[in-house]
């Protein structure tokens, strides 16, 4: 019996330690995130105006603006976009229920998920030798974009497969059983049912693209842009790339610049997540989820 106790007491003991120990990681990184916050706030809100949001880069920093890698970021987001939600969905829905359960398409499913583990200087490589030499498509936009939609689209495919999967299967019987095709009954019930966790991870992967530097810096995306992108084809810069030029210079006015960019990029990071939540939550009252 004391023995018992015992036990129960040193389960007790490990599990108060277990608690403290990650209460502690936990406030560590979120301490650590508000001082990065705090100190990019500082430096950066003196800058931010309108002149700042519609001005072009310049080599004086009094001068300089983001408007070019602004309209630049979200020209490869639309040209992305395009791209990764047909293809993403579209890949989701074979895979989860068209697709035979045999070798190949379990090598298939391992490497999606794995894909979304590659470092993303990779895929910059992988872009730089199929878009910009082997399609001849240079430093331009429809590059770009497409070198982040294979970045992000094993996102977009794996969380529309589990949205897909959370459907309950008797509401795809119950549409068979009344005479609707298997494809019908994909269109009209799993998808409007699976919106939710689509839109999610389709606006996830865009709030992880829009913040990449390395695979665009791989192909050759330019640091210094004094006009705005009219094409598809037209070279071009975004934000990350300007704030790491920014950050690379001597200058502390050039550093403050950093800072206020910095917080642009937040600000698109955070209403696109609080895009994501209110369609979410849309998608869940009209059906009831």
């Amino acid at each position: 019996m004391n023995d018992l106790k015992k036990l129960i007491l040193q389960k007790k003991f490990n599990e108060k330690i277990f608690i403290l120990t990650s209460l502690l990681f936990l406030s560590f990184a979120l301490l650590t995130l508000i001082l990065l916050l705090t100190d990019i706030f500082i430096d950066g809100l003196p800058v931010l105006s309108l002149k700042f949001l519609f001005s072009y880069p310049s080599r004086k920093p009094e001068e300089a603006g983001i408007l070019s890698p602004l309209v630049g970021s979200l020209y490869v987001m639309a040209v992305m976009i395009i791209f990764i939600v047909p293809v993403g969905i579209g890949a989701a829905i074979y895979l989860e229920e068209f697709a035979p359960k045999n070798f190949l398409t379990n090598l298939i499913e391992i490497n999606i998920a794995n894909l979304a583990g590659v470092p993303s200087i990779i895929y910059g490589l992988l872009g730089l030798e199929i878009f910009v030499r082997f399609f001849k498509l240079g430093r331009s936009i429809l590059a770009g974009s497409l070198t982040l939609s294979l970045l992000v689209l094993p996102i977009v495919i794996m969380a529309t497969r589990e949205s897909i999967r959370l459907v309950p299967s008797s509401i795809r019987e119950a549409s068979l059983a009344l005479g609707a095709t298997k494809w019908q009954t994909i269109k009209n019930q799993v998808l409007p049912l699976a919106m939710p966790g689509i839109l999610t991870g389709i606006i996830l992967a865009i709030s992880r693209a829009i913040g990449e530097t390395a695979p665009l810096i791989t192909i050759g995306a330019l640091t210094y842009i004094a006009f705005l992108p009219t094409t598809p084809l037209s070279p071009f810069t975004v934000l990350p790339i300007q704030i790491f030029n920014w950050v690379s210079r001597p200058q502390k006015a050039f550093h403050h610049n950093a800072a206020g960019a910095i917080i642009v990029l937040l600000f698109l990071t955070f209403m696109l997540n609080l895009t994501s939540i209110i369609l979410r939550n849309y998608y869940r009252k009209k059906y009831r989820l």
